[in-house]
Protein backbone atom coordinates (compact mmCIF):
# COMPACT_ATOMS: atom_id res chain seq x y z
CA UNK A 1 0.00 0.00 0.00
CA UNK A 2 3.52 2.44 0.76
CA UNK A 3 4.24 2.17 -2.48
CA UNK A 4 0.72 2.30 -4.23
CA UNK A 5 0.12 5.28 -2.06
CA UNK A 6 3.21 7.07 -3.17
CA UNK A 7 2.03 6.38 -6.97
CA UNK A 8 -1.14 7.92 -6.39
CA UNK A 9 0.97 11.13 -4.92
CA UNK A 10 3.06 11.65 -8.03
CA UNK A 11 -0.13 10.65 -10.45
CA UNK A 12 -1.86 13.67 -9.10
CA UNK A 13 1.16 16.27 -8.95
CA UNK A 14 1.23 16.07 -12.80
CA UNK A 15 -2.28 14.65 -14.12
CA UNK A 16 -4.14 17.62 -15.41
CA UNK A 17 -7.78 17.90 -15.21
CA UNK A 18 -10.32 20.63 -15.76
CA UNK A 19 -13.95 21.89 -15.55
CA UNK A 20 -15.16 23.23 -17.77
CA UNK A 21 -19.09 23.47 -16.57
CA UNK A 22 -20.58 22.68 -13.07
CA UNK A 23 -23.17 20.04 -14.79
CA UNK A 24 -20.58 18.52 -17.24
CA UNK A 25 -18.04 15.68 -16.43
CA UNK A 26 -14.56 16.99 -16.04
CA UNK A 27 -11.98 16.46 -18.80
CA UNK A 28 -8.25 15.11 -18.11
CA UNK A 29 -5.87 16.99 -20.55
CA UNK A 30 -3.26 15.33 -19.28
CA UNK A 31 -2.17 12.17 -17.54
CA UNK A 32 1.05 9.38 -17.17
CA UNK A 33 1.16 5.94 -18.20
CA UNK A 34 0.53 3.70 -17.43
CA UNK A 35 -2.33 5.33 -15.48
CA UNK A 36 -5.83 4.77 -17.66
CA UNK A 37 -9.16 6.87 -16.82
CA UNK A 38 -12.01 5.01 -16.03
CA UNK A 39 -14.28 7.42 -15.12
CA UNK A 40 -15.46 11.25 -14.81
CA UNK A 41 -17.83 13.05 -12.78
CA UNK A 42 -18.46 16.55 -12.05
CA UNK A 43 -15.85 16.94 -9.32
CA UNK A 44 -13.50 14.61 -10.08
CA UNK A 45 -11.58 11.49 -12.56
CA UNK A 46 -10.85 8.73 -11.57
CA UNK A 47 -7.73 6.63 -12.26
CA UNK A 48 -6.32 2.66 -12.63
CA UNK A 49 -2.58 1.34 -12.23
CA UNK A 50 -2.80 -1.89 -13.70
CA UNK A 51 -0.20 -3.13 -11.69
CA UNK A 52 -3.09 -2.57 -8.58
CA UNK A 53 -6.15 -3.76 -9.65
CA UNK A 54 -8.00 -3.61 -6.56
CA UNK A 55 -7.54 -0.03 -6.24
CA UNK A 56 -8.27 3.39 -7.85
CA UNK A 57 -7.61 7.09 -7.28
CA UNK A 58 -9.87 9.80 -7.38
CA UNK A 59 -8.36 12.72 -8.47
CA UNK A 60 -10.92 16.22 -7.55
CA UNK A 61 -10.78 19.02 -10.55
CA UNK A 62 -12.76 21.10 -8.35
CA UNK A 63 -14.23 22.05 -5.74
CA UNK A 64 -11.61 20.66 -2.75
CA UNK A 65 -13.88 21.08 -0.19
CA UNK A 66 -15.79 18.49 -1.89
CA UNK A 67 -12.99 16.17 -0.98
CA UNK A 68 -13.02 17.03 2.43
CA UNK A 69 -16.79 16.14 3.03
CA UNK A 70 -16.19 13.16 0.94
CA UNK A 71 -13.47 11.96 3.53
CA UNK A 72 -15.80 12.21 6.19
CA UNK A 73 -18.89 10.28 4.37
CA UNK A 74 -16.32 6.96 3.68
CA UNK A 75 -15.23 7.72 7.51
CA UNK A 76 -18.75 7.45 8.82
CA UNK A 77 -19.64 4.70 6.58
CA UNK A 78 -17.08 2.54 7.32
CA UNK A 79 -17.30 -0.91 6.10
CA UNK A 80 -20.35 -1.80 3.67
CA UNK A 81 -21.32 -4.18 1.15
CA UNK A 82 -23.02 -1.40 -1.02
CA UNK A 83 -20.34 0.93 -0.85
CA UNK A 84 -16.75 1.78 -1.58
CA UNK A 85 -14.41 1.98 0.96
CA UNK A 86 -11.30 4.75 1.48
CA UNK A 87 -7.80 3.58 2.00
CA UNK A 88 -5.77 6.85 2.09
CA UNK A 89 -6.10 10.75 0.94
CA UNK A 90 -3.77 13.86 -0.12
CA UNK A 91 -5.13 17.45 -0.89
CA UNK A 92 -6.34 16.48 -4.30
CA UNK A 93 -6.99 12.91 -4.25
CA UNK A 94 -8.50 9.85 -2.72
CA UNK A 95 -7.42 5.95 -2.85
CA UNK A 96 -10.74 3.74 -2.89
CA UNK A 97 -10.97 0.16 -3.42
CA UNK A 98 -12.02 -0.56 -6.26
CA UNK A 99 -15.48 -1.53 -7.56
CA UNK A 100 -15.21 -4.04 -10.74
CA UNK A 101 -19.04 -3.71 -12.11
CA UNK A 102 -20.53 -2.05 -14.49
CA UNK A 103 -22.71 0.90 -14.17
CA UNK A 104 -26.69 0.98 -14.62
CA UNK A 105 -25.90 3.87 -17.66
CA UNK A 106 -23.65 1.14 -19.66
CA UNK A 107 -25.96 -1.67 -18.85
CA UNK A 108 -28.97 -0.11 -20.50
CA UNK A 109 -26.62 0.68 -23.08
CA UNK A 110 -25.29 -2.80 -23.58
CA UNK A 111 -28.85 -4.55 -23.09
CA UNK A 112 -27.98 -6.20 -20.04
CA UNK A 113 -30.66 -7.00 -17.54
CA UNK A 114 -30.68 -5.03 -13.82
CA UNK A 115 -32.48 -7.03 -11.47
CA UNK A 116 -34.44 -6.40 -8.75
CA UNK A 117 -32.16 -6.86 -6.03
CA UNK A 118 -30.23 -4.03 -7.00
CA UNK A 119 -32.96 -0.97 -6.40
CA UNK A 120 -33.23 -2.82 -2.95
CA UNK A 121 -30.08 -3.14 -2.42
CA UNK A 122 -29.59 0.72 -2.91
CA UNK A 123 -32.60 1.48 -0.93
CA UNK A 124 -30.97 0.07 1.70
CA UNK A 125 -27.61 1.20 1.31
CA UNK A 126 -29.47 4.99 1.47
CA UNK A 127 -31.59 3.97 4.82
CA UNK A 128 -28.05 2.75 6.03
CA UNK A 129 -26.49 6.32 5.14
CA UNK A 130 -29.86 8.06 6.57
CA UNK A 131 -29.07 6.49 9.71
CA UNK A 132 -25.94 7.33 10.32
CA UNK A 133 -26.82 11.14 10.18
CA UNK A 134 -25.67 11.53 6.43
CA UNK A 135 -27.87 13.07 3.43
CA UNK A 136 -27.76 10.35 0.41
CA UNK A 137 -28.08 12.65 -3.23
CA UNK A 138 -27.00 12.74 -6.48
CA UNK A 139 -27.72 8.73 -6.41
CA UNK A 140 -28.13 7.87 -10.11
CA UNK A 141 -27.49 5.40 -12.87
CA UNK A 142 -23.88 6.52 -13.41
CA UNK A 143 -23.12 6.35 -9.70
CA UNK A 144 -24.49 2.43 -9.07
CA UNK A 145 -23.24 -0.15 -10.47
CA UNK A 146 -24.30 -3.61 -10.66
CA UNK A 147 -21.69 -6.51 -9.92
CA UNK A 148 -22.84 -10.01 -9.36
CA UNK A 149 -26.52 -9.04 -9.43
CA UNK A 150 -26.36 -6.56 -6.15
CA UNK A 151 -26.05 -2.93 -6.61
CA UNK A 152 -23.22 -0.93 -5.30
CA UNK A 153 -23.26 2.69 -4.98
CA UNK A 154 -20.04 4.10 -6.20
CA UNK A 155 -20.04 8.32 -5.52
CA UNK A 156 -20.61 9.66 -2.06
CA UNK A 157 -19.49 12.78 -2.84
CA UNK A 158 -22.58 14.32 -2.07
CA UNK A 159 -23.60 12.73 0.95
CA UNK A 160 -22.89 16.15 3.63
CA UNK A 161 -25.07 18.65 1.60
CA UNK A 162 -28.86 18.95 2.95
CA UNK A 163 -30.22 19.38 -0.43
CA UNK A 164 -33.09 17.69 -1.39
CA UNK A 165 -32.73 15.32 -4.11
CA UNK A 166 -35.19 13.38 -6.04
CA UNK A 167 -33.10 11.39 -8.61
CA UNK A 168 -32.78 7.80 -6.81
CA UNK A 169 -36.71 7.89 -6.06
CA UNK A 170 -37.03 9.29 -10.17
CA UNK A 171 -34.98 6.20 -11.12
CA UNK A 172 -36.92 3.49 -8.86
CA UNK A 173 -40.22 5.32 -10.39
CA UNK A 174 -39.14 4.44 -14.21
CA UNK A 175 -37.60 1.37 -13.29
CA UNK A 176 -40.74 -0.19 -12.14
CA UNK A 177 -43.19 1.98 -14.58
CA UNK A 178 -40.90 1.39 -17.64
CA UNK A 179 -37.80 -0.88 -17.36
CA UNK A 180 -39.45 -3.66 -15.11
CA UNK A 181 -42.18 -4.43 -18.04
CA UNK A 182 -40.50 -3.54 -21.02
CA UNK A 183 -36.93 -3.66 -21.10
CA UNK A 184 -35.90 -5.96 -18.55
CA UNK A 185 -38.20 -8.70 -20.15
CA UNK A 186 -36.88 -7.75 -23.96
CA UNK A 187 -33.91 -6.22 -23.02
CA UNK A 188 -32.79 -3.76 -26.06
CA UNK A 189 -29.10 -2.23 -26.67
CA UNK A 190 -29.43 1.55 -26.28
CA UNK A 191 -27.24 3.92 -28.14
CA UNK A 192 -25.06 6.60 -25.85
CA UNK A 193 -27.06 9.47 -27.77
CA UNK A 194 -30.58 8.36 -26.95
CA UNK A 195 -29.49 7.81 -23.43
CA UNK A 196 -27.78 11.26 -23.43
CA UNK A 197 -30.86 12.92 -24.95
CA UNK A 198 -32.97 11.17 -21.66
CA UNK A 199 -30.22 12.00 -19.29
CA UNK A 200 -30.26 15.98 -20.69
CA UNK A 201 -34.19 16.17 -21.08
CA UNK A 202 -34.25 14.89 -17.67
CA UNK A 203 -32.04 17.68 -16.37
CA UNK A 204 -34.26 20.28 -18.08
CA UNK A 205 -37.21 19.15 -17.01
CA UNK A 206 -36.14 18.77 -12.81
CA UNK A 207 -35.21 22.43 -14.30
CA UNK A 208 -37.82 23.72 -15.47
CA UNK A 209 -40.22 22.32 -12.63
CA UNK A 210 -37.73 24.14 -10.09
CA UNK A 211 -38.66 27.61 -11.72
CA UNK A 212 -41.73 26.71 -11.77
Amino acid sequence: MKTYMKLAEELTEVTKIVSRDPGDPVEVLSHPDPWKVVGCGNYAAVFLHPGFPDFVVKIYGRNPEGLREEILVYETLGKHPAYSQCYGYGERHLILRRIKGITLFDCLHKGIRIPEMVIRDVDNALSYARSLGLFPRDVHGKNVMLLEGRGIIVDVSDFCKREKCSKWNDLRKAYYKVYRPFLYKYPVKLPYPVLNAVRIGYRWYKNWKRRR
